[in-house]
């Protein structure tokens, strides 16, 4: 895990979301792109975080339409889902 505490911290906040479901996909979101964010990204996803479960869920599922202000490029990667494993024998 990295030392730095801001990085801790959204890490913790990615991955207790409060449901196993909005762990994995907001967590593995963060796990997998993180890495390469610029500073808005980084806006953009603490912007994510203030987001009920149930709506992120939504938007990154595409069953719903996402806030505009969290429309673009961030929230198109988040809805490629790529970052999702199921556990064996799940999704089959």
């Amino acid at each position: 895990m990295d030392a730095d505490p801001y990085l801790r911290k959204l890490h913790f906040r990615a991955h207790h979301r409060g449901t196993r479901e909005a762990d994995a996909m907001v967590g593995g979101f963060f796990d997998t792109y993180h890495a390469q964010w610029s500073e808005a990204d980084f806006a953009w996803f603490e912007r994510l975080l203030e987001e009920q479960d149930v709506d992120i869920m939504a938007w990154a599922l595409q069953t719903a339409a996402p806030d505009p202000n969290l429309a673009g490029p961030m929230m198109d990667l988040l809805q490629r889902l790529d970052f999702i494993s199921l556990p064996e024998g799940l999704g089959k």
